[in-house]
């Protein structure tokens, strides 16, 4: 059965074309990865500040072999391995100054939190 992660991002009232320029930028950088089935990016309507990533994978096992994976760090500007980089959960409101890389953009999202779901058996 597949599983949902929803990374959630606060950003501030001004930054979100922002962030979704910087997603619009790494745009199927994870389509390749083993047990990735799907990405949405969801924009509130509502007046919140606080912007949705969805991913779709496969197993838990596959998701936590991306997060541990090189092409994560990178689109999260951090080393693979370092501490809290799964709170992130896919993308380029990373961290970066976090990471030493003076060249880097400064982070879009001013916190981020992590939900893990799966679909509910409906017996059907």
């Amino acid at each position: 059965m597949s599983i949902v992660k929803i990374n959630a991002i606060t950003v501030p009232a001004d930054s979100g074309d922002e962030l979704a320029r910087r997603f619009a930028a790494r745009a199927g950088a994870v389509d390749g990865v083993p047990g990735f089935e799907g990405f949405e990016l969801l924009q509130p309507t509502d007046g919140r500040n606080v912007w949705l990533v969805v991913t779709r994978w496969a197993d838990e096992e596959s998701f936590e072999a991306w997060k541990n994976s090189a092409s994560f760090g990178h689109g999260h500007g951090r080393p693979v391995g370092t501490e809290g980089a799964a709170q992130t959960g896919g993308g380029p409101e990373a961290r970066d100054a976090e990471a030493g890389d003076a060249g880097r953009q400064r982070p879009v999202g001013v916190s981020a939190e992590l939900w893990s779901f799966e679909p509910a058996d409906l017996g059907e």
